[in-house]
């Protein structure tokens, strides 16, 4: 196994790492800078779990080669509270009961996240296409999309 440094921005900040270039982003951000947030589910790209922004774009980082990211931004689940607050999503997925045993959450938030970030008054048919890539056993889609909605709302006020 080959390794090389790769240097890109982590959740705001310069960061140089010395790794397999073949490697996952999710196995890069979980095992060598403690990111735990981002959550394996499948592996296979289907369930959404895992979802991070890179270059602000929702992306499954367990398809993403380590080596990808270089020069690119990053931004995990652990960017958006700010001293220990949730942000204006995360409050908008307690406010709507849109998390239970919450395994789908930070890739949901991260995809709603990217969406407001293109989009910041979506319909809900655009609200279903953006999490269309993340899978959630447990709330049924209602409440979910309903949290971003009102997340817009938030943004929008």
């Amino acid at each position: 196994m080959k390794k090389e440094i790769i240097k890109f921005i982590l959740n705001g900040e310069q960061v140089e790492v010395y790794v397999d270039p073949a490697k996952s982003l999710l196995h890069l951000l979980r095992n060598d800078f403690g990111l735990t947030g981002s959550k394996e589910g499948c592996g296979q790209g289907e369930c959404g779990a895992c979802t991070v922004l890179l270059d602000d774009l929702a992306v499954n980082s367990c398809l993403i080669p380590a080596g990808k990211v270089s020069g690119c931004s990053v931004v995990t689940i652990e960017a958006l509270s700010r001293d220990g607050k949730p942000d204006f999503v995360q409050e908008s997925f307690v406010e709507k009961g849109a998390v239970q045993c919450g395994f789908c959450s930070p890739g949901m938030i991260m995809s709603a996240h990217a969406l407001l970030k293109q989009n910041p008054r979506p319909d809900a048919m655009e609200v279903r296409t953006a999490i269309s890539g993340n899978l959630c056993r447990c709330t049924g889609y209602k409440q979910i999309e309903e949290a971003i909605l009102l997340s817009a709302e938030k943004l929008n006020k």
